[in-house]
């Protein structure tokens, strides 16, 4: 039997991926745009709808960040909205393990995989941040490290709930507790690369999010994902591996190139090349013209506020050295800061081209078994998810690698899990 592809929506909550200022957007945070979307991915023969959650609206310089959506909703107080509002697609919310507690977390989930008839999701994260952890008065309570400890504790403890009572008495978590509910569970997502978050994985998700989206990348992902699961003494194909992924249709694979060119511009605008910039010089550089030449100071020294942006502790490490590389371009290109970071901003894999080039393309990724399918990220909405449906899946369907029809009723059954 041919290997099926399975697609999931990450509904934009925050970054540069969405085009906020598009006039042909929906308004981002009213429910009918939620059921909307919803109900076109079930047209779509979608598996899941993935909802973002943020514990705290982004911050920069102190201030709410002007180029991100002002504030989401609950995901599994919207995601429980939308479970009456569709019949088959997967509700799947993302919930942080730092600043939640395993009992009350485990109880909504598993009602909200009660009301839904078995479609809920746990997209399981972790962070380590202070400026999130101040809205719990815990500050920066976890060292970056231990993270990806207290959430295998968190998630055993939580499995062990919905199975039964359960007591645990680890250094990171602590209860004691008895389930509300018939013994169930969602199906359990994982978003993470790092060695801490791909172990989680081996032993708990039922699903990757996966970053690696670019076929070399994916291919060496899924071995090192299947040989974790082999030592965890799991199936190789336990898990189902979706990396997140962009898609720029055209008429023409010019058309798309146009296109796609067009968006990336529009996503890294002068306002985020300024907010790029301040990721390496760690301070105000707003009085800087994004049209004219790089800051002629230092950056400043110590490490970032996190609030600030999200870059990579790598990509921190050796920003001077980066930082005098990027004088040399701009004053041998003679590129302005705008210019400047559209060159060196790192570019994330996008698939680019017709309907019938990207359907070849995902059909190769499956038959090879390098993915099991993408979590698609869109550019607007409800546009880009609209023309994934009505152009891309029926060529997918042409090649014989999507469903034509739903055969189950519950996300366990759309991802054909054990």
């Amino acid at each position: 039997m041919t290997a099926q592809l399975h697609l999931g929506v990450f509904y934009t909550g925050v970054g540069p991926q969405f085009l906020w200022d598009d006039p042909s957007n929906a308004e981002h945070t009213e429910i009918e745009t939620y059921v909307s979307v919803a109900r076109t991915m079930e047209r779509g023969l979608f598996d899941a709808f993935f909802l973002g959650e943020g514990l705290r609206v982004r911050e920069n310089r102190g201030r709410v960040h002007a180029l991100d959506v002002a504030g989401r909703p609950d995901a599994i107080t919207q995601l429980s909205a939308l479970a009456g509002a569709t019949t088959k697609i997967g509700l799947v919310a993302t919930q942080n393990t730092t600043y939640n507690y395993p009992a009350d977390l485990a109880r909504r989930l598993a009602s909200l995989d009660y009301v839904s008839g078995g479609r809920a999701g746990w997209n399981i994260v972790t962070t380590d941040n202070a400026w999130t952890g101040a809205n719990f008065r815990h500050g920066g309570w976890l060292a970056h490290e231990r993270r990806y400890e207290r959430a295998t504790q968190f998630v055993e403890a939580a499995k062990a709930l919905w199975a039964g009572p359960v007591e645990a008495d680890t250094d990171l978590v602590r209860l004691r507790a008895e389930p509300t509910l018939p013994p169930q569970r969602p199906v359990l997502f994982q978003a993470g690369d790092s060695p801490g978050g791909r172990e989680l994985a081996a032993q708990h998700a039922d699903v990757v999010f996966s970053a690696n989206t670019a076929y070399d990348k994916a291919a060496a992902y899924a071995a090192d994902l299947r040989a974790r699961l082999t030592r965890h003494g799991r199936p190789a194909d336990a898990v189902r591996i979706l990396p997140g992924a962009s898609v720029v249709l055209g008429d023409t694979p010019a058309d798309a190139a146009e296109r796609a060119e067009d968006i990336r511009r529009r996503q890294i605008n002068p306002q985020r090349a300024i907010a790029f910039l301040e990721q390496y010089w760690g301070q105000d550089l707003s009085a800087y013209d994004p049209h004219g030449p790089l800051p002629d100071i230092e950056p400043a020294e110590g490490e970032l506020d996190p609030s600030r942006g999200t870059i990579s502790i790598e990509h921190r490490t050796g920003k001077l050295e980066r930082i005098r590389q990027w004088r040399d371009l701009a004053e041998a290109k003679n590129l302005s800061i705008h210019q400047l970071v559209l060159e060196v901003e790192p570019r994330h894999h996008s698939f680019v081209g017709t309907p019938g080039q990207i359907a070849d393309e995902w059909a190769r990724y499956v038959t090879d078994r390098v993915v099991d399918g993408f979590n698609l990220s869109p550019q607007l909405v409800p546009g880009s998810i609209d023309e994934v449906v009505d152009r891309l899946v029926p060529e997918l369907q042409e090649r014989g690698v999507y469903r034509t029809e739903y055969t189950g009723s519950t996300l366990r059954e759309h991802l054909e899990l054990r």
